[in-house]
């Protein structure tokens, strides 16, 4: 055998062992009389020593080697004169007897290390290179570490882990597809699943009870830090079961993992509706590590000389614990911020709550001494507080004022990454109008069930008053999972289809196999997906979930390392009939 031991696991222990070990050349030292390499494997590092005095010749071809190089060394395990605390095995060394090397290596593009030289477009263009660093090796362990304590948990629990097709046919509702012509069926297409929604609602109605699956997904979308064109759920579905059912069994799953991987108590989830969400903080996905919430201020601030509030559909703000001293500067950096592109308001008023039960704020001239008081008892502000105000239309000042209280949450350390708090946010609105297209879509997805009592207003008409039975999971301000009750009834179906739109014959013709199942004795059932590279990222407090997938695509969809996506030759075009015009830039 190539080794008897890895390179993270002998100890003072084995002093006195012939061992064989293998791995990667991390470090060469050379001091003269002694020679010390560091060498590595995924387990850790074990120093090597070799002796001018005993064996120059060994020594000599030690010193020869460069970073990187793949060797197999043989000899005895040694106590370690000046030994290190950091690493497990930083008691002994070893004695080498013999080197072999398996293969050489030229000099990497960037230092195989913890804080490495290498950029990101660099790192992922030798992404088997950067894999071999220490802190993405953790990644790629806790990924797998929770991979297999979901499928441990929900094993116990009865679930089966069914794998669902790859290759379906596209829907017109949700993100755009990626699509597969299929060279036996000319003009058509496959469409690779954004989820494995409709099939394990099916998996319901044959009966299977209790389904998950780790699953990859595919989104043709726009890409940021917590998206990928490919990503990982961990998909789940059940059937005789309530949103209580659905929330309970899966809050229970999110203790257990955090309890088993991060040795944290985490516990008193909140609940909070859609509509409470947006109101108290502007977001969906509340993060709830710190207060701030928003204060609505029209009856104050309306009604005077200030035709910037005058004309607002909506006034609100949030207080600012200690902030009062905040330079002009400080606070021109805020107005900046909020004038974002991004963000979008048109401007931002302040009130600084001094010493005395004085005030001092952008709109003195419009606002008196009284008034500004009136204020901030309106937020329960105090003596070295800063108020800080936003107007406008209600969804767009609500988004603007949001992003205003995460930044806020960031300056004043309140979203501390080792703290995490847990919401549910349920009541989502069932449908959302669009104003391009001028027609209501569906919140989640057409097969969301609406609250039961909502039922008959798809019938009066008052559609944008129906509240859907589905619940998102958010930690930290991030959405790890959403799911909903299912409608597991024809007619009902039918009218959420009708109400988006749908003739039945398009209906019929789009997800006619899963009306049709309907027929055949379908349980009540529900279920909830969670996004795997999120809860990865979310449970280590990292911003971007391409540092757990091993090898991801950059922010333009792009595989820089094999260079994908790629043109394909004008055979595989002409097997399946499709014609493309490469231009001499394109080739």
């Amino acid at each position: 055998m190539y080794r008897t031991n890895t390179c993270g696991e002998l100890n003072s222990s084995n002093i006195q062992q012939q061992v064989c070990l293998c791995g990667w050349v991390q470090r060469i030292r050379n001091l003269g009389g002694m020679t010390f390499i560091d060498l590595r494997d995924r387990y850790g590092i074990t120093q090597l020593a070799f002796n001018m005095n005993t064996n120059a010749e060994l020594c000599e071809q030690a010193r020869k080697l460069g970073r990187e190089y793949v060797i197999q060394v043989k000899g005895k395990v040694v106590e370690r004169f000046n030994k290190n605390k950091s690493i497990p095995t930083g008691d002994i060394e070893i004695d080498v007897t013999e080197i072999n090397i398996l293969n050489a290596s030229k000099l990497p593009p960037f230092t195989i290390e913890d804080h490495t030289d290498g950029g990101d477009e660099l790192r992922m263009q030798y992404r088997y290179l950067d894999l071999r660093r220490n802190t993405v090796l953790k990644n790629m362990v806790f990924r797998h570490q929770l991979a297999i304590e979901t499928r441990n948990y929900l094993n116990q629990l009865d679930f089966l882990e069914i794998e669902t097709p790859f290759l379906i046919r596209s829907t017109p509702e949700g993100a755009r597809d990626f699509v597969v012509p299929s060279r036996l069926n000319i003009g058509q297409f496959y469409a690779l699943p954004q989820s494995p929604q409709q099939f394990k609602q099916l998996l319901m109605i044959a009966g299977m009870d209790k389904y998950f699956q780790i699953v990859r997904c595919f989104r043709d979308e726009d890409l940021r830090a917590d998206r990928q064109p490919e990503f990982t759920q961990i998909d789940c579905e059940m059937a005789f079961v309530t949103q209580e059912d659905v929330i309970q069994l899966f809050e229970n799953l999110f203790i257990h993992l955090f309890k088993k991987l991060k040795n944290i108590e985490l516990n008193n989830f909140e609940r909070i509706s859609y509509h409470n969400a947006m109101k108290r903080y502007g977001s969906d996905k509340p993060d709830m590590r710190f207060d701030m919430q928003f204060v609505e201020l029209n009856h104050l601030l309306q009604h005077r000389d200030f035709k910037i509030f005058n004309e607002a559909e909506l006034i609100i703000g949030i207080c600012a614990k200690g902030c009062g001293s905040y330079t002009r500067k400080q606070i021109d950096e805020l107005t900046d911020f909020v004038k974002r592109p991004q963000i979008g308001a048109s401007g931002l008023v302040y009130v600084q709550c001094l010493d005395n039960n004085t005030f001092k704020s952008s709109v003195d001239k419009f606002y008196t001494q009284e008034d500004l008081q009136n204020l901030a008892a309106a937020f329960n502000a105090t003596s070295g507080d800063l108020l800080l105000i936003l107007s406008g239309k209600t969804e767009k000042t609500r988004k603007a004022l949001g992003e205003l209280r995460l930044e806020m949450g960031n300056r004043l350390n309140l979203r501390d990454k080792e703290h995490f708090k847990a919401v549910w946010v349920v009541d989502f609105p069932m449908f959302e109008w669009d104003e391009e297209t001028q027609r209501f879509y569906a919140k989640h997805h057409p097969f969301t069930s609406p609250k039961p009592e909502d039922v008959a207003l798809l019938d009066s008409g008052d559609i944008a008053k129906i509240n859907a039975n589905a619940y998102d999971l958010v930690i930290n301000g991030v959405e790890v999972g959403g799911g909903s009750i299912r409608i597991h009834d024809r007619d009902l179906q039918k009218k959420i289809f009708r109400t988006l739109g749908f003739s039945e014959s398009e209906a019929q013709q789009q997800f006619g196999f899963l009306m049709n199942a309907f027929e055949y004795g379908a349980p009540p059932h529900g279920g909830i997906a969670f996004g795997f590279d999120r809860m990865c990222a979310v449970f280590n407090g990292i911003d971007s979930i391409r540092d757990f997938i091993a090898f991801p695509k950059n922010n333009l969809g792009r595989d820089v390392m094999i260079n994908a996506p790629y043109q394909i030759s004008n055979e595989q075009l002409k097997e399946l009939s499709i014609q493309i015009n490469y231009s001499e830039k394109d080739e």
